[in-house]
This record gives C-alpha cells, structure tokens and sequence, in this order.
C-alpha cells in the first residue's frame, strides 16, 4: 500500500473516530431535571474552563447543556433533618444522636427535627456549588463524596458543613436551663438526698422547651449564614419534640421516686395510726365520763344470740338462745 493510500486511511479512521466523539458530546449534551432537583452545570468540555454554565430549574424538559459538560444535581424540595436521643436510629440517613449538658451539668437526650429547604435562587446555587460542590465530605461509612452524589453525599456534606451549628444552637440555649427545668422528674435526683418534698410540673417544663425552640430559630439562620458565607439555606424550622435524660439518670430519678412512694407509704400508716390512738384515747375520756356509757357499748358489742350477761362475773354466764 502506498504512502497516500495509508494516509487516507488513518485520515478517515480519525475522521471516523472525531465524528462519534462529537456525535456522544451532542447527544450527551441534553440534560433535564425532575420535580424534586435542581442542576448546576459547570463547563466540562477538552477547550473549556470549569466555571458554572447555568442552573436548570425543577421540573424541566429537556436542555442543552454543552459539550460534556459535568451536572451537579441537588435536593430542591424540603428536607428533614431528625435530631434522637436513640442511637438505634442513628444508622438511618438523615438521623443524628444530639446530646447536650443541662446548666447544672446533666447530659440532655434531644428529640426533634429541623425543616429547610436549599436556597434556589440561581446566583445563590451557583455560589453554592463554587464553595461545596467542589468538595467532597465523608459520611457515615467512611466515603468521601460530593455534595451532589445522592443521599449519601448530600448527608455527608450536611453532617459535616450544617449539624455542628445546629448542634451549637441547642447547646447555647439548652446550657441556659437546669435540668429540672426542662424534665420534671430530674427533681427527684436534685433532692432525693435531703428527702425533700418533689412537686412536678409538667406544663412548666413545656413552656421552657417552647423558649429553647423559639431561640434556636431566632438564632439558627443567622449562625448558618455566619458560617457557610451566604443564606443557602431557607425556610428553616426546628420543631423540638422533647428533652430526655440519659439512662443512668433516668435509672436514679426511678430509684428516686419509688423511695418517696415507700416514704409516703410509711407516712401514711403513721399518720393512721396517730389517728386510731386518738380516736381511742378521745373514746376512753368519755367512757371514764360516762360508766353508763361504756356498759352500753359493751351490750351492743355482744354477739348475735346472746341472753344472759353478767357482767363482774369472773367467768362469764352466757346461755344461747334456742
């Protein structure tokens, strides 16, 4: 084979070679989104640069994005973030063990959820994806992803970037209240030792735990836009259901109360038996008062039947009736 014969073929293999390159780009290059994401697209093609191309909003057709382009496909609909006292639920994508110390020291188990949405505004997005979705953050497993790689990534990055300011938020306002201002029953553990009176009240604890949640989302959105650098997220909400008590202490205050219960108990038969000793003593100043009296309680104490009674009589006479 000739020179230009062995030209004009490896000329056509590459032309061959070109065209499916280009024919993969631009099929390749049409990118759409369902109702619960939005897409980053950030440049990706050989004579490109890697800035942000554009946002495609929820819920599009299909769009022209370029030549291989990269798409960071992220959440859009509202998320949920649960915040336990079980570490049995801590396994599960998206729940997390909060603990934090009361004021007087007492570690607290939180049970609540926090509600937001990311933020869509599309400068918003695109300076979201500059600052996170280049990164990539480790999750429960020990990977390390990207934002934008499905559940796993989006927890990782949320673990890591958002729940040590939420965690931050409950601890400031929890570490304002004593522990039997937020769990009634941690007063029996305050005064179990001096064996004071313990009186619980619930509805006082509710209306704590109302002020420490209307505190963490007074505060929240702006601790999050301190620390990420923009309000990327939106429409936050924390709603905390209620405040536990580790199982030690929980153990104690159990402890706690069945020994007020056996005090109260005791307590009880004393007070009976003053009561009966009074009464007995009340009854005998009147018998002395009154012989006539007495004997007449003594006849209607007799049995049923009785006929002949003699009273004085050492031994008794007592002849029943037919």
């Amino acid at each position: 084979m000739s020179l230009r014969a062995t030209l004009g073929a490896i000329a056509a293999v590459v032309t061959v070679i070109t065209v499916l390159i280009m024919a993969i780009g631009v099929f390749g290059g049409y990118e759409s989104t369902n109702g619960g994401e939005v897409a980053v697209v950030r440049d990706g093609g050989p004579f490109d640069d890697n800035l942000v191309r554009q946002v495609i909003d929820p819920a599009s057709s299909l769009t022209w994005t370029g030549l291989w382009s990269e798409v960071h496909r992220y959440p859009a609909q509202q998320r949920f973030y649960t915040i336990t006292a079980d570490p049995k639920r801590s396994t599960l994508l998206g729940v997390d063990v909060v603990s934090v110390p009361s004021s007087d020291g007492v570690t607290m188990g939180i049970e609540g959820t926090l509600y937001f949405t990311l933020n869509l505004d599309h400068q918003t997005l695109k300076l979201f994806d500059d600052k996170f979705g280049t990164r990539r953050f480790r999750g429960q497993d020990n990977e390390m992803r990207y934002p934008y790689e499905g559940e796993e990534g989006w927890a990782g990055f949320f673990g890591q970037a958002i729940r040590p300011v939420v965690d931050n938020a409950l601890r400031s306002q929890i570490g304002v209240f004593r522990c039997a201002e937020l769990v009634s029953s941690c007063a029996f553990v305050e005064n179990g030792a001096a064996q004071k009176a313990v009186r619980l009240s619930p509805q006082d604890n509710n209306a704590t735990l109302t002020k420490v949640q209307n505190a963490v989302n007074s505060t929240l959105d702006r601790d999050l836009r301190e620390m990420l650098g923009a309000n990327f997220l939106t429409d936050l909400r924390f709603n905390l259901v209620k405040v536990t008590l580790p199982a030690q202490v929980q153990s104690s205050v159990d402890k706690a109360q069945a020994a007020f219960a056996g005090v109260a108990e005791a307590q009880a038969s004393v007070a009976q038996a003053r009561a009966q000793a009074e009464a007995n003593k009340a009854r005998q100043d009147g018998y002395n008062r009154c012989t006539t009296c007495a004997e007449i309680e003594k006849l209607k104490a007799l049995p049923q039947g009785i006929t002949v009674y003699a009273p004085g009589n050492t031994g008794g006479v007592a002849v029943p009736a037919k």
